[in-house]
């Protein structure tokens, strides 16, 4: 099986749904997030802080630098994330698809590497 991330993507500016809808929302993950876990597909989860909140490290020079905000000065920023296996990509774009109605948001496939 490979592991897959599948990444759920928000465009800054977006306005927030009403209170309900957030927590059907929340509602709907939590269920899709057992259906992974019953099919054995789980791997792990985890929603984000607002890009607001992240910080940027560079070590690559000769004193570590770090700076506040994403590192991608971009409309489009991660959410959140799921970890999953799958059989092929086919499956994982399966698994995407309910992911991302679950979420109400966009959902990248990206394959990890082979070790």
């Amino acid at each position: 099986m490979t592991q897959y991330l599948l990444s759920v993507w928000h465009t800054e500016g977006d306005a927030m749904p009403p209170e309900d809808e957030i927590q059907d929302m929340y509602t709907s993950v939590e269920e899709f997030n057992e259906e992974l876990r019953q099919s054995g597909s789980w791997v792990f989860a985890g929603g984000l802080h607002p890009p607001t909140t992240a910080t940027v490290v560079d070590g690559t020079g000769s004193e570590v630098v770090t700076t506040d905000g994403p590192f991608s000065e971009s409309k489009e920023q991660i959410g959140g994330f799921w970890v999953v296996e799958a059989a092929d990509l086919d499956a994982a774009l399966d698994i995407a698809a309910r992911g991302s109605r679950a979420c109400h948001g966009r959902v990248e496939v990206r394959p990890f590497q082979d070790e």
